[in-house]
């Protein structure tokens, strides 16, 4: 009997196992750095995906959007250690507005987004920081992208990332955010512990769904 080897699509470990199945689609659970993500062979088309991110209301006038992007911004910018600084908002989406929050802090902004910010010139330089709000989750192979954050990301530099984290298989069974069909990698406390020890950064969990990586020199 032939035996399927699912790779991880974030450490590329190829000990993976069946983590849940619904009506929607099954997940693998990485056995080395506890990535949880989707079958890949339900993913959305991209025209799909972009169908959904559109129906996501971004406003940059929105107070409780603001106060939600506050739980970023405000352990990044606690970490940052000089007032003005480069930095990438990677996964920006439609509506920038944390790029905003960041650049209104003294901080000089790029954007990246393959759908709404497509501009490969702001992959050519490095940055002092870089802040991930609500993408990762998106990531079909999200080894290249941490890999190019670390190409991006200067000595010392920090990185912070919001992402809701998954905590049990019994919590994950019954959880509204594995719901969404954009969602296909999940990240464990563990997950990016396990990155930190790897690649050389020191860890903060700032809230249950805010880590700030900070590089090590």
């Amino acid at each position: 009997m032939s035996i399927t080897v699912i790779s991880c699509p974030l450490c590329l470990a190829t000990n993976s196992e069946i983590f849940h199945q619904d009506k929607q689609r099954q997940y693998f659970s990485c056995q080395q750095c506890q990535l949880v993500f989707a079958d890949r062979a339900t993913l959305l088309t991209p025209q799909q995906e972009l169908a959904q991110y559109q129906l996501h209301q971004n406003d940059l006038h929105d107070k409780g959007y603001r106060q939600f992007l506050q739980r970023l911004a405000t352990p990044l910018l606690q970490s940052l250690t000089e007032p003005s600084l480069h930095g990438l908002d990677f996964g920006c989406g439609p509506g920038p507005l944390l790029a905003k929050m960041l650049s209104d802090a003294g901080h000089k902004m790029a954007l990246w987004d393959p759908f709404f910010a497509n501009q490969p010139e702001v992959l050519q330089r490095q940055y002092d920081f870089i802040s991930c709000s609500e993408a990762i989750e998106h990531f079909v192979n999200p080894s290249r992208e941490w890999a190019l954050w670390l190409q991006l990301l200067k000595p010392g530099g920090t990185l912070a990332i919001m992402t809701k984290r998954y905590t049990t298989a019994a919590a994950f069974a019954s959880w509204h955010y594995k719901n969404d069909p954009t969602h296909i990698s999940f990240f464990a406390t563990a997950t990016f512990r396990y990155l930190a020890q790897r690649d050389g950064f020191e860890l903060n969990v700032a809230d249950n769904d805010v880590v700030i990586l900070q590089r090590k020199h």
